[in-house]
């Protein structure tokens, strides 16, 4: 009788902890959740704001059609939800698991039972769902509005030559080296072509041009010429050259040229299109290794971007708990946008290092991500022992 009533007592206990822990972890992911929400908000208005004032104006300013310049900010979106997550989960946790430690709701959770690796599950569990679906969008929607974004712009570009030719400005095309003068509409004040054809270095000076429509398939724009010298220097005898004058000259510009409508490239392909792409390219001797090592880095980019919010998630767990103790709120606003400016300052020297350098790929993309996870772990080793 005494057994049954032990055993009664112990079960009601136990039922009542359960209740109580479950109660907590939903608790906890909402909280999580909120700030995580009210932080991607935040950042992915901030990140597109900006996309507005640097693509959005500038493409209204040369007259592009408003419907148009309305569906390529459209096609930013994927790029801008998948950089907004990783930042908004670190920026967002340190938040609420600050607040939640320097309001003493911690110590609630250790007194009705809570370790710090039952609090550690929720904002793992969140972390995970948060980069699986940034993956998603990372993986599928983003090379899908890549191609629709190259699509729009190369349509822009062929109604509006002058998005294509930036006034006063060095622009390097196919292999050449364009100095342009002033633009107005379609009228270029004054143009000169540097370029190579193999035998000779070539000089194209000319006067007064007009920006014309394309007028075939593959080409992007015309430059209808006045005045033109083209000067040919031998690159056997710079003591030879060839002087020819034009009163006029057509000049075609390739779609090729910009990158339109050449084929696919890594952004606009799924991890496992690249993947395949990549074996073709290392099966094939004559391929560069230095552009299988780019290639390379956009494949690991698309696991590693997303699923840094996993390791953000651990780093934010860490040190919420061992600096949040007074002013957690604020202490976590500062401290995760100083590791987000950090972080993607590693994350772009690193893209640097693969494209201009060469240095592999993989610790290069990834190694940012396992820096975190590292610091995160040596932080975190004293919290769950307790």
């Amino acid at each position: 009788m005494i057994d049954k009533t032990k055993d009664k007592i112990k079960s009601l206990f136990l039922s009542g902890f359960n209740k109580n822990t479950n109660i907590l972890s939903k608790y906890l992911f909402k909280e999580l959740f909120y700030y995580f929400f009210v932080c991607f908000i935040f950042m992915f208005v901030i990140f597109f704001a900006n996309q507005i004032l640097l693509i959005g104006e500038e493409l209204l300013s040369k007259r592009a059609p408003f419907l148009d310049v309305c569906l390529i900010m459209l096609y930013i979106v994927p790029a801008l939800i998948a950089q907004s997550a990783p930042f908004a989960t670190l920026v967002g946790f340190l938040m609420c698991l600050g607040r939640m430690a320097s309001d003493n709701e911690i110590l609630i959770f250790r007194a009705s039972g809570f370790s710090f690796r039952n609090i550690l599950k929720p904002v793992m569990l969140l972390g995970l769902i948060i980069s699986i679906v940034s993956f998603f969008i990372n993986d599928y929607l983003l090379p899908l509005s890549t191609i629709k974004y190259n699509q729009l712009f190369e349509k822009i570009a062929r109604s509006t030559p002058t998005i294509v030719i930036e006034p006063n400005s060095v622009k390097r095309i196919s292999g050449s080296t364009v100095v342009i003068g002033d633009v107005e509409e379609n009228n270029v004040s004054d143009i000169i072509f540097f370029t190579n054809d193999g035998n000779s270095d070539q000089i194209i000076v000319a006067g007064n041009s007009v920006l014309q429509d394309a007028k075939k398939d593959g080409i992007l724009l015309q430059l209808d010429m006045n005045d033109t010298t083209l000067t040919a220097i031998s690159t056997q005898n710079r003591n030879s050259y060839d002087v020819i004058k034009s009163d006029r000259l057509i000049l075609n510009i390739f779609d090729s040229v910009f990158n339109l409508s050449s084929g696919l490239n890594p952004r606009e392909m799924t991890f496992l299109d690249l993947r395949k792409q990549l074996k073709e390219m290392r099966d094939d001797p004559t391929t560069d290794l230095f552009r299988i090592n780019s290639w390379e880095m956009e494949y690991y980019k698309k696991f590693a971007i997303p699923f840094a919010s996993l390791f953000f998630a651990f780093l934010a767990f860490s040190i919420a708990f061992l600096l949040g103790k007074h002013n957690g709120l604020t202490l976590g606003l500062l401290i995760g946008v100083i590791l987000c400016v950090m972080y993607w300052a590693i994350n772009i020297s690193g893209q640097l290092l693969v494209v201009r350098v060469g240095v592999n790929a993989f610790w290069c993309i990834w190694g940012p991500d396992f820096l975190i996870g590292l610091v995160g772990l040596l932080l975190s080793l004293r919290l769950l022992r307790k």
